[in-house]
């Protein structure tokens, strides 16, 4: 078996899927967001302001930044009701339609009579955005909380703005409990990214499609045709009952991980090849591989159902 992001059609396209501009707490206006990454060597953004009253509900129309090389999707942060942390939620909506329905969100505090997050999520999603549990660490979200939001495609697994600013990047952890409970998830890396500090350019997604359509790469999303990365580029995995080959970029550390503690590492100098066993799987019905550089740059493949799986 090899996943469809390494035999679909198309090429991989570099993106950022959580963007902030002047329209909410970033920075910088959103032509010059769009600029940088372009000048960076992405293909697309989507810029994902807050979605709060403070900020007047921006939804950026970033279509006048679209040019043959470079596109974007639009979208949003969206935020409603409390946590178990009595903290608001934080979800990432990638794909809105322009005239999305504003929640009740005046600030970044729950307020009486919000819909919920769950409710919120699953409003995005049906209006066609590919939704994402945000930066759950950072959040302090519980699993009780990650397990709410049944509408969400995928978890932030990486956030780099999280990872600069307060060393609370990762997803893992809920993303891997959620898929032992056999939810169908993907991961992200993103940026998060403000330009207060050094949050942009260190985490995102190679989504694989036929053009660089904001439609297309939607689609992609989707259907789980990508992969993330710091740097570290997969070429391809494929799963047989035996073991995950991965092909690479040259890497330090190739890791397949499944439910509990299963994990086994193959460890070199400038791999571009692993086979890794799965004997220790048997119990995991997904598996996921993960490949760090001696940089500790990383990229994550998106999870697969486990050939060897046992019950």
């Amino acid at each position: 078996m090899i996943p469809s992001a390494f035999t679909a059609p198309g090429r991989f396209y570099r993106g950022n899927l959580h963007t902030h501009s002047n329209r909410s707490d970033g920075a910088l206006d959103p032509a010059e967001v769009c600029r940088r990454y372009k000048a960076e060597g992405y293909d697309f953004i989507a810029l994902t302001d807050h979605f709060v009253g403070i900020y007047d509900y921006p939804l950026v129309d970033t279509t006048a930044f679209r040019d043959e090389g470079f596109t974007t999707i639009f979208g949003a942060e969206l935020h409603s009701g409390a946590m178990e942390n009595g903290e608001l939620w934080h979800i990432l909506a990638v794909g809105l339609p322009l005239d999305f329905a504003r929640s009740h969100s005046p600030a970044f505090v729950p307020v009486d009579g919000q819909e919920s997050g769950p409710e919120l999520a699953q409003r995005a999603r049906d209006a066609g955005a590919f939704v994402a549990v945000a930066h759950p660490q950072w959040s302090g979200m519980s699993l009780v909380d990650a397990r709410s939001i049944e509408a969400a495609h995928a978890v932030e697994i990486y956030n780099h703005g999280c990872a600069m600013g307060c060393d609370r990047a990762d997803g893992a952890f809920y993303a891997d409990l959620l898929l032992s409970e056999g939810r169908d998830l993907t991961v992200i890396a993103t940026d998060d990214a403000h330009f207060t500090e050094p949050d942009h350019f260190g985490g995102w997604v190679m989504v694989k499609a036929e053009e660089n359509d904001p439609e297309a790469l939607l689609t992609a999303l989707k259907r789980g045709d990508f992969y993330s990365s710091q740097g570290p580029e997969l070429r391809q995995i494929e799963v047989t009952e035996k073991a995950v080959t991965v092909a690479c970029s040259a890497v330090a550390t190739v890791i397949v991980q499944g439910h509990g503690s299963a994990a086994l590492a193959v460890h070199g100098e400038s791999l571009t090849r692993a086979e890794v066993p799965l004997m220790r799987f048997h119990r995991s019905p997904w598996i996921r591989v993960t490949v760090m550089d001696r940089a500790g740059k990383r990229a994550w493949s998106n999870p697969m159902p486990n050939p060897d799986f046992k019950g």
